[in-house]
């Protein structure tokens, strides 16, 4: 085994001797993960933001603890899903762009296995590992870890992880209530569909939403379903893993009109208000689901983590702003992967904490078989962390990690293929086909200062844990394309 995978290892069944820690009452806790897609680190009131307002999403940070370099495992949304569910970085997974969906790669169909051909064209520097189809069977999900301890599963909203075998239910989820392939909606409003869409799917729109009402705002739906499984589980007795990944703030642009009119300003377009709007859906199904869990006595020994798939969209209209943070969503910059990351347990977590330790997707996974008692099948490599001892120390003990990677090997955000590694405050860009970039992120949080030209060893040495790290995990590298002719 590498030498990572040890460490990840070790690192993980040292957090497992802290559960005997935890207070009797927090004995099976119930677990609810919020995952937004496409929101941006500086959009919520917590996060500094004078335009969003959040206050059920601020309830989270002031009762528990916040993050301030929360991390996504990529820039874009499928290998933050990917790794989320398993602890395990994109790169070693093998999803490392968005997955396409059934209707964006024609009629073809479902193939029988995921591609493993190298893609790239005569102007392009390098050829591109393929991107698969789906998440593999063999990958453990959170709800598959899970079972061994008694936890019904449920996953509400945006999956997009693989064709219909690949639906959250084939991942070791009980329940799915619009859980599809799609990367985002056709509409955010009931049927959900695009009624002369070109492909089948699209016709069909997201479906599985038993209570769905006609004209029902998406997010709304989400929420309502949220509830309605909390109660069902809540009745049986049983602890529960819930998973809300919800479409919302991707694209389309769609927001209901008299919530959008409430963020009419000055210096701001209909698209900021309509995705303000939707921010702010987002914070009205999390306050429905924290009355909900408080309702029925439990929201005290209920794990609740608040995240983002990758950072906000800062193009195609500009929906959003990450300043201070550089660039958006699909990019290498921080405003690409750093992203909100609350954390509430009231039961275990103290109140009002802040934390400056790097955290990431990754990091869910072990956090929360840790919290429930679970521990992975012998020998599983999980590349992250479990955050509980931090958590429960609010803040005091550290987390025993050096970097974190990103791996990007396609050409679809420019310019082209890159990986990061992140070690202390140092953050390196290598660009395949391009110069490197190195930032000091304590005092250049914006990145603005390259020293990449002044600091070569620096780099050198980075490099070289970079592509070792990446090798160990099994990544695949661009590879250099024979047909190449450099202008």
């Amino acid at each position: 085994m590498h030498t990572g995978g040890m460490q990840a290892l070790t690192a993980l069944a040292a957090a497992l001797l802290a559960f005997t820690s935890l207070p009797p009452a927090t004995a099976r806790p119930n677990v609810v993960v919020i995952l937004v897609d496409d929101l941006g680190w500086m959009d919520l009131s917590c996060q500094g933001s004078e335009y969003y307002k959040t206050p059920s999403i601020d309830r989270l940070a002031t009762e528990g603890m916040r993050f301030t370099n929360g991390y996504a495992a990529c820039a874009v949304c499928s290998p933050t899903r990917a790794a989320l569910q398993t602890g395990r970085y994109p790169h070693r997974i093998g999803v490392t762009d968005w997955i396409r969906s059934r209707f964006q790669r024609g009629n073809r169909g479902t193939p029988e296995r995921n591609p493993t051909d190298y893609v790239g064209g005569k102007n392009r520097q390098f050829l591109c590992p393929p991107n698969p189809f789906w998440m593999e069977h063999d990958e453990l999900t959170i709800a598959e870890a899970l079972k061994g301890r008694g936890y019904q599963s449920g996953y509400i909203g945006k999956w997009h992880l693989g064709d219909p075998a690949w639906f959250p239910p084939g991942q070791g989820y009980d329940q799915n209530k619009g859980g599809c392939d799609y990367g985002q909606p056709p509409s955010y409003f009931d049927p959900y569909n695009q009624p002369g869409g070109r492909h089948e799917t699209l016709r069909q729109g997201i479906h599985n939403l038993p209570g769905r009402k006609k004209g029902e705002y998406l997010t709304h739906r989400e929420a309502a379903e949220a509830e309605a499984l909390i109660r069902a589980w809540h009745a049986d007795k049983q602890p529960f893993f819930l998973m809300v990944g919800h479409y919302a703030v991707h694209t389309p642009i769609q927001a209901i009109a008299e919530v959008s009119a409430k963020y009419t300003r000055e210096g701001k377009s209909t698209v900021n208000a309509r995705y303000a709007a939707m921010v702010e859906s987002v914070d009205d199904s999390t306050r429905r689901i924290l009355a909900t869990l408080q309702e029925l006595g439990i929201d005290r020994n209920t794990l609740v983590i608040f995240t983002s798939d990758n950072g906000g969209l800062d193009r195609n209209g500009s929906p959003t702003e990450n300043a201070p943070l550089r660039s958006g969503k699909g990019y290498a910059y921080e405003g690409g992967i750093r992203v909100p990351f609350l954390v509430r347990w009231p039961d275990a977590i103290p109140a009002g904490k802040t934390s400056d330790t790097p955290v990431c997707s990754i990091d869910l996974f072990p956090t929360i078989l840790e919290a429930t008692g679970s521990t992975p099948p012998k020998g599983r490599i999980i590349d992250g962390l479990s955050l509980l001892p931090h958590l429960l120390s609010g803040g005091e003990k550290a987390l025993s990690r050096d970097e974190l990677l990103w791996h990007f090997p396609h050409y679809r955000h420019a310019p082209g293929p890159y990986s990061i590694i992140r070690k202390g405050d140092f953050k390196l860009i290598k660009f395949w086909a391009g110069p490197h970039e190195l930032y000091n992120l304590a005092n250049d949080l914006g990145e603005e200062r390259n020293l990449a030209p002044a600091m070569p060893e620096e780099v050198r040495q980075l490099d070289a844990l970079l592509v070792k790290r990446l090798k160990d995990g099994g990544a695949k590298l661009p590879r250099t394309n024979p047909e190449w002719v450099k202008k």
